[in-house]
């Protein structure tokens, strides 16, 4: 009998939980693009909003292009005046669904589906699939994701002095502590 009570707590919780939109104002997105025995090329966004409708599997991401820290300052300013143009294209999105996605499958233990849709980086739209983790953490739940991206597929343009320096393939790496929209 508590095992059948528990079990109800638990389904109304997850389900109310889950019942509305997800979102964060303050996601992370960062990249690595470094290559051996040269200087790191690597950023960190701490300022990503992403919004997530457990109800039906939709997922989009909003990145303001300035709000990618470097560590060297001279290489943020190159990323955003010579590579990106941030100042023409000054934002990337995501914009996809999660298929499958089970919000009474998720606890705290890690949940992983696949994740679709189109990704918008200067200027270009490229089809994106890869796998999100889900793991909830008291009343957020935690979205992770990987992928990698190729700079020439979105016409930016390394210059030949750097571009041994610069990886061809761009790691990405997503982190969202998702709260119920109010």
């Amino acid at each position: 009998m508590i095992k059948k009570i528990t079990l109800l707590v638990c389904l109304i919780v997850s389900s109310a939980l889950f019942s509305q939109k997800m979102i964060t104002r303050s996601g992370e997105i960062k990249f690595e693009a470094s290559m051996p025995a040269f200087e790191e090329v690597a950023a960190k966004n701490n300022t990503v909003s992403c919004l997530f409708d457990a109800a039906t599997g939709d997922i989009a991401v909003l990145a303001l292009i300035k709000g990618f820290r470097f560590k060297v300052p001279l290489m943020e300013e190159h990323f955003n005046e010579n590579y990106i143009e941030s100042d023409q294209y000054p934002k990337a999105t995501f914009k996809g669904k999660v298929t499958n996605f089970d919000a009474s499958k998720v606890a705290s233990v890690k949940s992983t589906y696949d994740v679709e849709g189109d990704l918008t980086v200067h200027g270009v739209t490229k089809k994106v699939k890869t796998k999100i983790t889900f793991v909830q953490s008291g009343t957020k739940l935690i979205a992770t994701c990987k992928f990698m991206v190729k700079p020439i597929d979105y016409n930016i343009k390394i210059p030949s002095v750097v571009k041994s320096k610069i990886a061809d393939t761009v790691e990405i790496d997503l982190k969202f502590d998702l709260e119920k929209k109010s």
